[in-house]
Formats: structure tokens, C-alpha cells, sequence
């Protein structure tokens, strides 16, 4: 017979995938696609292993069902026989006694219920007799069909060395139609769902977990169902085969194969191995006798959380009563009476494989994960695959993108959070300057209000003062009074003129200028005391740019009195002027005493200063500020006057456009 179709086994609840690459890890074929974070399998590539449904913490794999298919063949006039995979006591240990589960199972509506354990005996046989005949050369066991199909797509060289012999699942379905008529349906109950694509001779396959399930829907409980023997024909060693070695076990009844004829290997990773060896001829002499799942007690048609070495204890404790109370005879007499019915199962090769893409294809996708050197090929597996190259094939393959890449992700994230501090930085100083913009808006409406009202008196106090003055004797007291009069009506005076222009909204007159020339000018325009050391940074090459020149020069001169100020003691004046082709910026900064961290967000307010009473109006940062975005420019400060951290000093940074 042979292998006749591979139905899709297993599917996935999009919903519920978290992105956690388990499957593609654990996947012995890597069958699982990743489109747009979302791990699908691949049916074509799938063989049918189960270790995605198994591992998928959050239940996003699940795998094909029958039971409504059982449950329409139930109801139809045919005769059904269940046929029990070896491995059900490792599954069933709440059910106290077999014939319990049995009896639950007839309850369903079964006519016959059999042990596959003597179809495993029988290709057991089948075993001992070609690894007797190989005259040196190996063979590969075919029992499992997740092997079965892993070699056929994935090393269909080898499939000429996989033993023509049937499953056991595949021998106890001929041995049942055999007996009891070859009308007869059977649905084969086990740990693994590969079986459901392995051969259109069994009718229907069910899980352990789906008989669970049929039990619960139909409220089937060992309670309310009357214990039963199995069917014949009865097993005897064969009830072993689904724990560790259990094949060799089963197949070297009469302890006649040496073990040194025989490699076992069982797991995902230790199958494949074997195969690989296999396959370069390090073995090829040898005998391999594969399991996809570590033993068939740990198949994913099993319940979840099972413990492998209680799971074997729990077969090996019913193999131990089974062969201290079986009739050997009537056991032997079975064989007898099956052993020419035929055990062969052809298969052919199919390949699956993909083409390896070239090395600049390969290179491409490995640049776009950030590995352009051998250091960078971490090889950390958590993408699920074993290097940083297979996962670049993967990605040219369609099956894989390169955010999988944990480091490269991580690196990713790292630069969209800086990308993202500057951003909210950037938006800070924005909405600070808006804040800043409406404020002096609302102060320069004020202004002009309030100088509006007071000029026109002062203009009058100092007028009269300046006449009281001039007609008073040089030597009368009260002389000295008017001129502090009128010193004052004219500081008064300064007061109202800087608020009338801070107030007025004046228009730049742009011409072509020389920044450097420029900026030398307002520096030798201020006084410099001895113990102020002045120096001119210019690192632009293009010194070319449209300003308003004395409205600029007022900017410049402005700071650079400020910062000489700001240091009595002495320090150093820096001025700088540097640029690109789209903006020049001038750069101010002094070794002062630095401006506090709660004075930093008022220093552009009108009226605030820092400087002691009678020594500033608090005017000329607003000033300069609103001369600053009349240029559609900007202005920023940085300042420390705390020694614990570091150089005290404030530098101004304005940033113009060239035009």
C-alpha cells in the first residue's frame, strides 16, 4: 500500500499568537511561515510532528479534528471497530483498570474494541526478520509517520532505505478487516495526529485528547460504564512498543539483534542527527529506529503536563500483568493465524526542499538585520532558527522577517527611543516657545498700554524739573532734589521707551551680510574689562547671510553685555559663529556664576532679572527674543551655576536662517 495523501494536520488562531517564535524553534522542519507577526504552518512543508501544538503556551496551534467525523460513522449500520494505540495506559492512569476504558469506549457506540499492541507485534516480527536479512546494510523504522514524511520531503535520497513495512496502526486495521470482514471501519484511537495523513485505510483517527472530549460530551464515566476485555486478537510484547526502545524491545523477542546493529534515537533534535549521520554514511550500517516525540507516551495527541518517566512506568506496570496472565498459546495461534496476510508498505520519494537562495540574496537579508560583519552573527537561536544565516534564507524565503532577530529589534528599539527622547525634546522646547510667544504677545499688549499712559506725564515731570534746575541758585538744597527729580523721571522715560519697543512690532530690513565681520564688530562695540579673556570661534565657511544688522547687533552686544556682567570676578567670553547651508548660528557663552534651574523658564519674561534693584529693567532677553523669531529663528540657553556639577557659565545659541 501506499502513503496516499497528507491532509492539512494543523492550524492557527491568529488571535492568540504572541509573537514568542516558540513553534519555529521547536518546528524539526521550520514549516512555520511568519507574516506580519503571525506564525502560520505551512502544510506542504508540515510533517505532522505535533511539537507546535505542544509547545504553544497560549493555544494558538491546534490540530485537525475527527470527532464529528466519528460521531456521523457511529451513527451509520456499518460495523465499527476501535482500534487503541499501545500507549493508551501511559494516557488513561485515572482509569483505574483497562477494562474500565474498555467498556467506556463500547459505551460510545464501538462493536469491536482491539489492541494495536498485537498489530506492533506482528511488524515487530516483521523487523526481526529484514534486520536479520540487511546483510550489512541499514534500514530505517517506518512505524512513525512524522519520520516517514520527514524523510521522503526532506531526504528523499533515503527513502529507498525506509523498512516497506507497514505501521502497526496500519497492520491491526488489515488484521481487523481480516477477521471481521473487510466492510468493516475502523478508527484508530492514539497519541498522534501525523496518523490521521498516514494511509486512507484507516477510516478515521482520534486523538487521546478528542476521546477525552467524546467522553465528556456523552457523559461516559467508568462509573456508568461496565467493564470489558479487549477484542481479539490479543497482544503480548508488542503492548511495549510506545516507551524508549520500545521497537528494539518488541522486535528482538528471541534476543537475537545485537544492540551494536542498531542506533535509537527519539526527540526532535537526536532523529534528526541520526538521519544526518545517516545520510553521510557514518552509520549506514546500522539500523535506525526512530520516534519524532520521546516515546509515543509524550505523542501530542496525549493530554498536557504528562510525565515522561511516569507515563513509562505506568506502560511498563500493564505489560507486567499483561504477560504474567496471557495465554501464550492463544497468542501464538493468532500469529499463526495472520502471519501471511501483508505487512509491506511502499514508499516514494517527494521532494520538499527549497532551492538555496544566492549568496548576494543571503547577504541582503542579513544587511537588513544589521549583520554586515562575522561578529555580528550571534547565532542566539532566538528566532527560532539555529544560525543568523538560516534565518536569512528563511527571510529571502518568504517564511521569516527580520524583526524575529531579538538583538537587532533590541538595537532598533534602542534607536527609536533615542529617535524618540530628541522628538520630545524637540516638543518641549516647542511648546515652551509657544508658551514664551503667548506670553510676551499678551505683556506687549500691556506694555503699550502702560507706556501709552505714562509717557506724556514724564515727558511733562521731566520737562519742569529740568526748568526748576535751571532757574534755582547753584547753591540752593533744594537743587539737588530736582536733579534726582529728573534723573529719575528720565530713567522712567528709558523704562517706557524699552516697553514701547518690546511692544511695537517692528519689521526686519534684511540686507546681505558679513556674520564673521559681524560678529568681530560686537565684540569690539562692548567694553571688556582686563580680567575678561575674549575669544572668537568662527567655523563657518560660507560667511554670507541676510540679517537685520542693527537689529542683530542690538541681539549680539545685548548677550555679550550680559555674559561680561555675569562674571565680576572674571572668566572667559566665547563667541562663535558656525553654520551649513541652510542656517548660521551664533553661539555667546561666558564662565559666569550661570543662571538657576528655577530661573531658567522666566528669563525670557518680561520684567524678570536677576540683577540687583536699579541695575536692569528685565527688557532685553524679551527683547532679544522677539527680535530672534521676527528672524524666523530660534534661541536656546544652557546653563550650570552649581560647581558640584561641573564648569558654572551660560551660553546663548541662536540659530538663523541663511535667507
Amino acid at each position: 500500500m501506499s502513503h496516499a495523501y497528507h491532509r492539512q494536520l494543523v492550524f492557527t488562531v491568529k488571535d492568540k499568537c504572541r509573537v514568542c517564535y516558540t513553534c519555529v524553534r521547536e518546528c524539526p522542519v521550520k514549516a512555520i511561515k511568519i507574516i506580519k507577526t503571525q506564525a502560520e504552518v505551512i502544510n506542504e512543508r508540515c510533517i505532522g510532528c505535533g511539537n507546535c501544538v505542544k509547545v504553544c503556551s497560549q493555544g494558538a496551534k491546534y490540530p485537525l479534528r475527527s470527532i464529528d467525523e466519528v460521531n456521523e460513522l457511529l451513527k451509520s449500520d456499518k460495523k465499527i471497530a476501535a482500534c487503541i494505540a499501545p500507549s493508551f495506559p501511559a494516557e488513561f492512569t485515572d482509569v483505574s483498570d483497562y477494562r474500565m476504558l474498555v467498556g467506556m469506549i463500547r459505551s460510545l457506540g464501538f462493536d469491536y474494541v482491539a489492541e494495536v499492541a498485537f498489530g506492533a507485534d506482528m511488524v515487530a516480527r516483521e523487523y526481526e526478520s529484514r534486520i536479520k536479512n540487511t546483510n550489512g546494510v541499514g534500514q530505517i523504522s517506518s512505524d512513525c509517520p512524522a519520520i516517514v514524511y520527514f524523510i521522503r520531503h526532506y531526504h528523499p535520497e533515503l527513502t529507498s532505505y525506509l523498512s516497506p513495512i507497514a505501521s502497526p496502526m496500519l497492520a491491526m486495521t488489515r488484521i481487523m478487516k481480516k477477521k471481521y470482514g473487510p466492510d468493516l471501519k475502523v478508527v484508530f484511537i492514539g497519541p498522534c495526529f501525523a496518523k490521521k495523513a498516514e494511509a486512507e485505510e484507516v477510516d478515521e483517527v482520534l486523538t487521546f485528547r478528542e476521546l477525552r472530549e467524546m467522553f465528556l460530551q456523552k457523559g461516559i464515566t467508568p462509573e456508568n460504564s461496565g467493564p470489558s476485555e479487549f477484542d481479539p486478537p490479543v497482544s503480548w510484547k508488542g503492548a511495549i512498543f510506545p516507551i524508549s526502545r520500545g521497537l528494539y524491545f518488541t522486535a528482538n523477542s528471541k534476543e537475537t539483534i545485537p544492540e551494536e546493529q542498531v542506533v535509537i534515537a527519539e526527540g526532535r533534535v537526536n532523529f534528526k542527527e541520526a538521519v544526518r549521520e545517516f545520510e553521510e554514511g557514518l552509520i549506514r550500517n546500522k539500523n535506525l529506529m526512530l520516534l519524532c516525540c520521546e516515546g509515543c507516551i509524550m505523542g501530542p495527541g496525549t493530554s498536557p503536563g504528562g510525565k515522561r518517566f511516569a507515563r513509562s512506568a505506568a506502560v511498563g506496570e500493564y505489560v507486567t500483568k499483561k504477560l504474567a496472565s496471557v495465554d501464550k498459546e492463544e497468542w501464538e495461534s493468532q500469529v499463526r493465524e495472520f502471519t501471511g496476510l501483508d505487512y509491506s508498505q511502499q514508499f516514494s520519494p517527494e521532494d520538499r526542499r527549497f532551492e538555496i537562495p544566492s549568496e548576494d540574496k543571503i547577504l541582503e537579508a542579513l544587511h537588513a538585520m544589521g549583520k554586515f560583519k562575522p561578529e555580528d552573527h550571534l547565532n542566539c537561536g532566538t528566532c527560532g532558527y539555529d544560525t543568523c544565516v538560516e534565518h536569512a534564507i528563511a527571510i529571502v524565503k518568504g517564511l521569516a522577517e527580520p524583526e524575529m532577530c531579538l538583538p537587532f529589534t533590541i538595537e532598533k528599539l534602542h534607536d527609536s527611543i533615542n529617535n524618540l527622547n530628541v522628538s520630545n525634546d524637540k516638543l518641549a522646547k516647542a511648546k515652551q516657545a509657544l508658551k514664551q510667544s503667548e506670553k510676551l504677545a499678551h505683556m506687549g499688549q500691556l506694555s503699550a498700554g502702560i507706556a501709552h499712559e505714562l509717557n506724556n506725564p514724564l515727558g511733562v515731570i521731566t520737562m519742569y524739573s529740568n526748568i526748576l534746575i535751571d532757574e534755582s541758585p547753584e547753591n540752593d538744597p533744594a537743587r539737588e532734589d530736582l536733579k534726582l527729580i529728573a534723573e529719575q523721571a528720565e530713567r522712567c522715560k528709558k523704562i517706557v521707551s524699552g516697553l514701547l519697543n518690546f511692544a511695537r512690532k517692528n519689521q526686519v530690513t534684511l540686507s546681505e551680510t558679513d556674520v564673521i565681520k559681524f560678529t568681530r564688530h560686537s565684540i569690539d562695540s562692548i567694553i571688556k574689562p582686563a580680567n575678561i579673556e575674549v575669544v572668537f570661534e568662527n567655523n563657518i565657511s560660507n560667511p554670507q547671510a541676510r540679517l537685520d544688522i542693527d537689529q542683530m547687533m542690538q541681539v549680539l552686544t545685548n548677550l555679550e553685555k550680559n555674559a561680561v556682567e555675569a562674571m565680576p570676578k572674571g572668566g572667559r567670553l566665547t563667541v562663535g559663529v558656525e553654520g551649513d547651508n541652510d542656517e548660521i548660528r551664533f553661539m555667546i557663552g561666558d564662565t559666569g556664576t550661570g543662571i538657576s534651574k528655577k530661573h531658567m523658564d522666566k528669563i525670557f519674561t518680561p520684567f524678570f532679572t536677576t540683577k540687583e534693584m536699579g541695575k536692569g529693567t528685565g527688557l532685553g532677553l524679551a527683547l532679544i527674543y522677539g527680535i530672534v523669531k521676527m528672524h524666523r529663528g530660534k534661541i536656546n540657553v544652557e546653563s550650570n551655576d552649581d560647581p558640584g556639577e561641573g564648569p558654572t557659565g551660560t551660553t546663548f545659541t541662536i540659530t538663523l536662517p541663511r535667507i
